[in-house]
Parts: C-alpha cells; structure tokens; sequence
C-alpha cells in the first residue's frame, strides 16, 4: 500500500510483512506545459535531471549519481538514464539503490532535481517522486512535486539508515542550480 507523502513527512522501509526493503527504486516523472503558439498549442521540452547524492554521517558527500555518471563507485546505486523531455508516462528518470549493498560509511541517500535546461517550475505539471520496492515492483510512497514555483530545481526526498533499517523522508524545499553541484548548499540542511 503506497504512502502520499507532504513535505517533512517519514515513513519507514520496513515491509507490512516484516524485513526491510532491500532494493528500491526512486522514480521521477513530469510533463512540461504546453506552450502558446501562433498555430495553437506546442509541446516543449525540459530535461529535469535526477541525481542520487551519497553522504556520510558527518555530512561529506562520498559519492553521486547522476547522467554523467550513472553508477556509484561501489556499484550499490544505479541511474538508469537520462531523460530530456518528460515524454511518455510513468517514471522519465530512476534510481536504484541496492540497500543491502550501500557501503557502512554511507547514512543518507539524497534525491534532488533540476532542470537542466533552466525552465522553472512554472513551466512543469504532473511532477512527482515516487518510491518502489524493486523486488515486487509495489509502490511504497510518492511524492507530489508539482507546486509550482521560479525555482528550476528541487531537494526531493532521502532515503536515511535509521537504526537496524532505513526511511524516507519526503523534503521538497525549492532551490535553484543547472546541475547537483550547485544545489549542495541547500541539500547541507537535510542531512
């Protein structure tokens, strides 16, 4: 049973049979607004970028996810693509964290999205974050992401250890920045 989350909510990975998740998938998807035209409605294109930054209990980003690199060093999180358009439906970019196999020196998993192309999210509906227990493909929690806003990028969700398991929390503070590097500042406070 999936979980709408808000903003700051937690819920925990423990799984409604007892056990933890042990691999899961962060899925983003959106769809950009149809512009005006002179000839009536025209699609546009945005390229909203999902990036899965690893952080260590001090708070030192360890590691990234994101289109250049689409795989952590340790193997433990996979991005699956880039996507540049929100075309189609469902999940437009994923991340996969193997949980079992995230490294001890890791506590916290952060998900942040940007637009690429620098669009706001004026300009951006349907977006949401979403969770999924990768071994049955069951949707655990989501996330809206679709207030809309002049900010081009936002820190989603992470996924934290918490005790002998893991939770997410759902974040959703706006920020601005092109690519993950430059919304670290605003990650800092979540950790």
């Amino acid at each position: 049973m999936s979980v709408n989350l808000s903003k700051g909510q937690k819920v925990s990975l423990t799984k409604p049979t007892g056990g933890t998740l042990t691999r899961v998938r962060m899925g983003l998807g959106w769809d950009a607004m149809k512009k005006r035209g002179f000839f009536g409605k025209k699609e546009q294109e945005i390229d909203l970028d999902a990036s899965g930054l690893l952080f260590d209990a001090a708070g030192n980003l360890v590691d990234v996810v994101w289109f250049n690199q689409l795989q952590s060093k340790d193997g433990s999180v996979l991005h699956t693509g880039d996507n540049r358009t929100g075309a189609g439906d469902g999940d437009d970019e994923s991340i996969i964290v193997d949980l079992t196999r995230v490294p001890a020196n890791v506590s916290t998993v952060v998900f942040v999205v940007n637009s690429f192309t620098g669009q706001d999210f004026t300009q951006i509906e349907s977006a949401f974050c979403r969770l999924v227990d990768e071994t049955d493909n069951s949707e655990v929690a989501r996330y809206n992401l679709s207030g809309s806003g002049t900010h081009n990028a936002q820190v989603m969700a992470k996924v934290a250890r918490d005790g002998a398991g893991w939770s997410m929390t759902a974040i959703g503070a706006p920020t601005s920045g092109r690519t993950f590097d430059q919304l670290l500042p605003a990650v800092t406070p979540y950790l």
